[in-house]
């Protein structure tokens, strides 16, 4: 049985997809989930990089797409009044659930479609109240120690690689994006692709060009 780490926050429509998706996905293989919150921002920060919503023309990108996914794939979407959102309430809250910072299905759930159904604000204080309320987390979500958990997932998310979310960790492979689905199921049917000499491969190409910021 093949361990996957699932790295994500609710702030990612894709990251709301793939969770949606994952069952029907990997209908047939042996596996285990475990699902680890991360802040977002801090990987983009750590890479340099913007958020797809913190880039108007991919930011309506963005939304067209996801809601066509949605719509292709018989997933109930709609996109909330406000995004980008902060969203360090609903992942403390996340890592509050479980003693060991480690959420269930039910509890990602829970989160994910808060943000991504109804189209209300995911961020509004009232709507926070009765959230934790239905959650009861065991820990306080204001916390030093749940701050700590998710400090330490966001560190180890970025150790391994992980630059974006939704991410999918299976032995040293890493699977990013509500699109890997498919690829993920064949690396855990035992394609022989992946015993290849691609996978590495990729990860030789020479960088030709390095762009520089101009000021």
């Amino acid at each position: 049985m093949k361990h996957i780490t699932f790295y994500f926050d609710p702030i990612s429509p894709y990251a709301y997809l793939a969770f949606e998706q994952l069952p029907q996905a990997l209908i047939g293989h042996s596996y285990q989930v475990s699902y680890k919150p991360v802040l977002f921002g801090a990987l983009l920060k750590h890479f340099g990089q913007l958020g797809p919503a913190e880039l108007p023309g991919k930011r309506d990108w963005t939304y067209r797409q996801v809601l066509w996914l949605a719509e292709r794939h018989g997933i109930e979407l709609a996109l909330p009044a406000a995004h980008p959102f902060n969203s360090l309430a609903l992942l403390r809250l996340a890592l509050a659930c479980d003693p060991q910072g480690l959420p269930n299905r039910y509890v990602c759930e829970t989160l994910f479609r808060h943000v991504w159904r109804g189209g209300a604000d995911a961020a509004d204080l009232q709507r926070l109240t009765p959230l934790n309320e239905q959650l009861a987390p065991a820990r306080d979500p204001a916390s030093d120690a749940v701050k700590a958990d998710l400090k330490a997932h966001t560190a180890e998310a970025i150790a391994r690689g992980v630059f974006g979310v939704p991410t999918l960790a299976v032995d040293d492979r890493l699977f990013w994006g509500f699109d890997a689905l498919p690829m993920l199921a064949d690396y855990l049917a035992g394609s022989p692709w992946f015993a290849g000499p691609q996978w590495a491969a990729a990860a030789q190409v020479a960088v030709g060009v390095t762009r520089t910021q101009s000021r």
